[in-house]
């Protein structure tokens, strides 16, 4: 059984799409369509900006959204799911490609999920953290016992945990973690804690429009991130969206439930590869693949 997956912020680049808005009429009717949803053309800024550009909250997450899920449809007949997964911003591309949300609903959710976190950074200075080379009990007891906001927000692998909240805390965690046995707790380049209590605003922004936005049953499981379980009900895969922008991403589970329930290949949909790689480090002998054009 092939699990396909859908990437997170992280996985941009400048180029993104653009084959598939040169190769497919289908892809360029999308493309443009989003380019109204959205008021301003980001082909523009993912097909010829710069990595500044790219790399703001507000552009990344409906930049990648949009490459994973065009591809999926133009994949056609190809694209045959029967579970389903996406990292943290790649939840939303799974569930429009597994036919659960449509795609304006699921751009416009995107965007106002990228707007209501690009929000809650401004509010308060926070940051995120990888930490490399602990297991998860030591990292989620110092995040436990630290003296200001900082969490397991990222379970990427084995052996490669996010952290994140306020820089106090992450900090503080970080020297901790180093001192515990960690190879490195590397700062990371973001905006903002994301998966901490720090994103309480953007939930409370967010759960408005995701409770007012249709979902209906997707043709497959969808593991979902709070959790790592898979859900076709569309109620219970509402609350686990809404639950996602403070809950952890549980990747490393993810993972480990589709290979038990049968998973035995993995295709990544979406710039990138990162995904594979995190895959591989859970099971290094499973296949793993990038969705290409039809040839």
């Amino acid at each position: 059984m092939n699990a396909y997956i859908f990437p997170g912020q992280g996985a941009q680049f400048v180029g993104m799409g653009k084959d598939l808005y040169d190769q497919s009429e289908k892809a360029r009717e999308l493309f443009e369509k989003a380019n109204e949803i959205l008021g301003f053309r980001i082909t523009d800024v993912m097909f010829e900006g710069t990595p500044e550009d790219l790399v703001q909250t507000n552009v990344t997450q409906p930049a990648i959204f949009l490459h994973s899920v065009i591809l999926a449809t133009v994949l056609g007949d190809d694209f045959k799911p029967e579970m389903v997964a996406g990292h943290s911003l790649g939840e939303f591309s799974a569930l429009v490609a597994a036919g659960a949300l449509s795609f304006e609903d699921g751009l416009r959710l995107v965007a106002a999920r990228a707007n209501a976190m690009q929000k809650a950074c401004e509010l308060q200075p926070s940051t995120m953290a990888a930490i490399l080379g602990l297991d998860d009990f030591i990292v989620e007891d110092v995040c436990q016992r630290a003296s200001a906001v900082v969490v397991t927000a990222n379970y990427n692998c084995p052996g490669q945990l996010v952290i994140s909240g306020s820089i106090e805390g992450v900090d503080e965690a970080c020297e901790k973690l180093l001192a515990a046995g960690a190879k490195r707790a590397l700062k990371l380049k973001v905006g903002g804690a994301f998966h901490s209590p720090l994103m309480e605003s953007a939930r409370v922004e967010l759960e408005a429009a995701i409770v007012a936005t249709e979902i209906i049953k997707p043709v497959c499981p969808i593991y979902q991130n709070i959790d790592a379980k898979p859900y076709t009900d569309p109620a219970v895969i509402k609350q686990n969206l809404i639950a996602q922008l403070t809950g952890a991403v549980r990747w490393t589970q993810t993972v480990k439930h589709m290979l038990e329930d049968g998973a035995t290949s993995f295709t990544e949909v979406g710039p990138g590869n990162v995904l594979q790689g995190l895959v591989k480090k859970v099971d290094r002998a499973v296949v793993t693949q990038s969705a290409a054009l039809p040839q």
